[in-house]
């Protein structure tokens, strides 16, 4: 696949899709005779990897480490396995800040509500009562 069928395919743009090359981040793609980035269904692999990676916030450091040790080979796999677990240890602490966080707003947001209907049984029964009169 050409660079831009990636990017198409996978919401990142063609520029975004050259850096994660060079800084690492997804492996080398292998390229044509005439030099042309060749997106194989390896390549693409990885590159759904670091999108849904950086989606859950996962830095750009471990998941370029990562790669790096994929690269040595299986003599890595505890290392990647070890680095896999932080991260989503990281993950699950900032999903439980932000469950909080929601939990938080809801609260808010309820006492509004509340806060709402109130005011409108006043206004409902302050028309009432001028409607008695």
């Amino acid at each position: 696949m050409t660079i831009a069928e990636v990017s198409r395919q996978y919401g990142v743009s063609a520029d975004t899709l050259r850096y994660y090359e060079r800084i690492g981040l997804i492996p080398p793609v292998p390229r044509s005779k005439s030099g042309i980035r060749d997106y194989d269904r390896e390549s693409c692999a990885w590159v759904e990897l670091m999108k849904c990676m950086r989606a859950a916030g996962v830095q750009i450091e471990a998941l370029i480490e990562y790669v790096a040790l994929f690269q040595k080979g299986d003599a890595t796999i505890a290392a990647r396995k070890a680095l896999l677990v932080e991260q989503r240890e990281q993950l699950q602490a900032r999903m439980a800040e932000m469950r909080s966080s929601l939990d938080r707003l809801n609260y808010k947001i309820e006492k509004y509500e509340l806060l709402l209907v109130e005011k409108e049984r006043q206004l409902f029964h302050d028309g009432t009562e001028a409607a008695d009169d």
